[in-house]
């Protein structure tokens, strides 16, 4: 590949990016300077994701990128020939795959990180191949598909060692980092109360569909879609357009719903500051399932209410999930504040937060002028800030060993998923779920334990050995 300047760039444009991307020469160097990286799942969200390790820079005016000179794309991979190829005329010598196991297999050597963006059911598989290789892995959220998966990337990551974050991006923000201050710093007072909400699923847009009849009817694969491959270790079916190229968010078996969607970013705060863990509880308050459809279909709306104990010297609190729609009611203890389609409140004895769907840009309820005076003053700032919060710098730092583990290891981003996977049974089987988090089970409806460890087919067994 050509050698080029830092001020080279990518214009986007659309769904795909526009014009021409060069990479970084790929000169002989040291792995501890310039950071190799493969990409698993190129297009949708894998595009926003490597587009972020490449940029050093982004002018959001001109869309003008600075290349980071220390990242190189080195492999590609997708089931899709399509994807592949629009990816490819951006990045023309990168070797294509699409199989991640021939890549791992044939590249291991040249490859020092793996950047999963697959559909949720997928994840997993994808990732404990790569970490068993000493792969450093960023995955994007959820970070697995059942609750046995996620503590089973905790081993593996332990085990292995290498570099792990979650892709929830509004970890490495300042606005959640204020939050946890704030409630440390005993400016909120206990907090016993979270409500948060998101305005989809949206049947009718590209993240969210139905079948036109049920079971789907089964359609000819697109050429040049291995539907084997993307069908991954799930239970193999006829294909039908209503599940890609984004659509099976729809379906419990391949994707999380909404919550298991957006959890990882709207719930992020509360989790971190409260150290919430694992539900004692999850129950039901509201489901909308259109009429025959079944309940391998996510619901149209929904409300639940997840329980906490008591954690330390915390005590137990009370967290409600709204969706499609449903939004708690305005409070005049909030000012009236406007409740946007999206957001988190945190209820203080004090004072409250609120945030949008993503952390962010938090803020403390209270008239504006006071508000503007809060951040005038001041607060103790007591937890590191990530430089121009770029989860994706956090992550390369990382590797190169000049910064710090990420926030969002799998440690963490587990536990955070694992609390939003316990909502979806809840929300899947519209029962009050008791959750026994030690005993990784469902105590009060054991049937629904099938989904704590899902089965696989043969061939995409991973992991079991850590247990």
């Amino acid at each position: 590949m050509k050698n080029i300047s830092r001020r080279n760039f990518l214009r986007t444009s659309g769904t795909m990016a526009a014009g021409a991307m060069i990479i970084p020469s790929l000169v002989s160097c040291s792995k501890t300077d310039i950071v190799n990286i493969a990409i698993v799942g190129v297009g949708g969200r894998g595009q926003g994701n490597w587009n972020g390790l490449i940029s050093e820079s982004y002018n959001k005016e001109t869309k003008e990128r600075v290349l980071n000179p220390k990242v190189r794309i080195v492999a590609l991979c997708d089931v899709s020939e399509e994807m592949l190829s629009k990816t490819s005329k951006l990045m023309p010598n990168v070797p294509t795959f699409k199989d991640f196991r021939v890549m791992l297999d044939e590249m291991h050597k040249d490859i020092d990180a793996v950047i999963v963006s697959t559909p949720d059911h997928t994840h997993f598989a994808v990732t404990m191949a790569a970490m068993e290789m000493g792969k450093h892995v960023y995955v994007e959220k959820p970070l697995a598909h059942n609750i046995w998966q996620l503590r089973t990337l905790v081993k593996a990551a332990k085990k292995y060692g290498v570099i792990n974050q979650l892709g929830n991006q509004g970890h490495a923000s300042n606005g959640i980092r204020n939050i946890k201050e704030w409630y440390d710093q005993g400016l909120l007072g206990e907090v016993k109360e979270v409500h948060a909400w998101f305005n989809g699923p949206d049947f009718q847009g590209n993240w969210f569909g139905k079948p036109a009849t049920y079971p789907p009817e089964a359609q000819q694969v697109p050429a040049g879609l291995d539907w084997d491959l993307w069908m991954g270790p799930q239970t193999m079916r006829p294909f039908n357009e209503c599940y890609v190229p984004r659509r099976w968010r729809s379906w419990y078996d391949l994707g999380n719903a909404e919550l298991g969607d957006w959890a990882c970013h709207t719930l992020d705060a509360p989790y971190w500051a409260l150290e919430l863990g694992s539900p004692k509880v999850v129950q039901p308050l509201h489901a909308v399932r259109n009429e025959g459809m079944p309940n391998d279909i996510v619901t149209d709306s929904s409300v639940l209410e997840f329980q906490f104990g008591k954690r330390g010297n915390k005590a137990p609190a009370k967290l409600t999930w709204y969706e499609g729609g449903k939004k708690p009611e305005n409070r005049p203890e909030w000012l009236t504040h406007k409740l946007g389609n999206n957001g988190m409140i945190m209820v203080g004895e004090k004072m409250s937060v609120m945030t949008g769907g993503r952390p962010n840009n938090a803020r403390i309820i209270m008239p504006n002028e006071d508000w503007k005076a809060f951040q005038k003053k001041g607060w103790n700032q007591t937890i590191s800030r990530i430089p121009e919060e770029n989860q994706y710098k956090e992550f390369i730092n990382a590797i190169r060993g000049v910064g710090p583990k990420p926030g969002s290891t799998f440690e963490y981003g587990a536990g955070l998923t694992e609390m939003a996977l316990v909502g979806v049974l809840a929300q899947r089987s519209n029962k009050r779920i008791e959750f026994d988090a030690a005993n990784m089970k469902v105590t009060n409806h054991p049937e629904l334990n099938k989904y704590i460890k899902e089965p696989v087919r043969k061939g995409w067994s991973y992991g079991e050995e850590l247990w």
